[in-house]
């Protein structure tokens, strides 16, 4: 089953590319239908932009992800004595290097991994999550980060959270075209087509500011929450211990604490909604509901 989901994330990758890419020429005809004329120039513009975007930020996933977290790393043992076994033990059981290990100065308990591949992975866990787990709870969350590492859910991931930031970059900039419009002069007042340009790119561009977020997270919804529980139960499955994620799952649905800082583009990578927020009948969750993922867990196990 793992190596066909390995098969499953990689098909993944492929699609999610084509459904960015498409939503990024729609926004890129916008751009040049009201900017320059040309709806060719402005699809282009568009994918040369999210393209070397998303590549940039493919290659430096986990030192942008971190950075857009305030992350700050573990360079030795000693800083963090019992995350860094955890994790080291966790790796070679998964037989994967050992990935870069971060903590985010954030009292809401929460963890994720991100990286493009298991040779370029990295972990998070939040203060808060360090502070509250006992040393079995914390495996458990730490084995389905692993797992998400092994199983290659990082690397459909980190394209998502790549494309979802051009996409809310191209949203943005057509949020502030009408900036690059050239201001009125006193033949311009008198052309009535130019002021509804104006117009227009400014209503539209007030739109696109405010569901460039939205579009984004709905794309990311491509990813299927699946994926999340399989990660349970093969994080369960690294510590022979489901007892001790079922645990920590049943502690990070009692806690309604959002974080202080998440960058939109990323909160999917986190085990539990860091925004703690419900959106139109949990229309726009990326994961299964923790009560779920408890009783999936439960019932494969117990």
């Amino acid at each position: 089953m793992i190596y066909q989901q390995i098969d499953s994330n990689k098909r993944k990758t492929y699609f999610i590319f084509v459904i960015f890419f498409l939503i990024l020429a729609a926004l890129g005809s916008f751009i040049g239908y009201f900017v320059v004329d040309n709806i060719w120039y402005g699809i282009i513009f568009s994918l040369i932009v999210a393209g070397v975007y998303s590549l940039i930020t493919y290659f430096q996933s986990t030192s942008i992800v971190m950075s857009m977290n305030n992350a700050k790393k573990v360079n030795s043992a000693s800083e963090a004595p019992q995350l860094w076994h955890i994790v080291e033990d966790l790796s070679m059981v998964a037989d994967i290097p050992l990935p870069a290990i971060y903590i985010i100065d954030d009292p809401s308990p929460n963890a994720f991994a991100t990286g493009r591949d298991p040779q370029h992975a990295a972990v998070a866990v939040t203060r808060g999550l360090y502070e509250m787990m006992n040393r079995e709870e914390l495996e458990g969350v730490l084995a389905h980060e692993i797992s998400h590492v092994k199983n290659f859910d990082i690397r459909v991931s980190t394209i998502s959270v790549a494309l979802s930031s051009a996409i809310i970059l191209i949203c943005t900039l057509i949020g502030n075209a009408y900036r690059f419009v050239l201001p009125f002069n006193d033949d311009d007042d008198r052309n009535s087509s130019w002021v509804a340009v104006r117009l227009v790119l400014w209503l539209v561009g007030l739109v696109f500011m405010i569901l460039g977020p939205i579009i984004a997270n709905l794309v990311q919804m491509a990813i299927s929450r699946n994926r999340e529980y399989l990660a349970d139960v093969s994080g369960a499955e690294l510590t022979r211990n489901p007892q001790g994620l079922i645990n920590a799952l049943e502690k990070l649905k009692t806690n309604d604490q959002p974080m202080q800082k998440v960058d939109d583009a990323s909160a999917a990578l986190y085990i539990s909604n860091p925004k703690k927020k419900k959106d139109f009948a949990d229309w726009f969750d990326t994961h299964p509901p923790l009560d779920k993922r408890i009783e999936r867990l439960k019932q494969t196990f117990q």
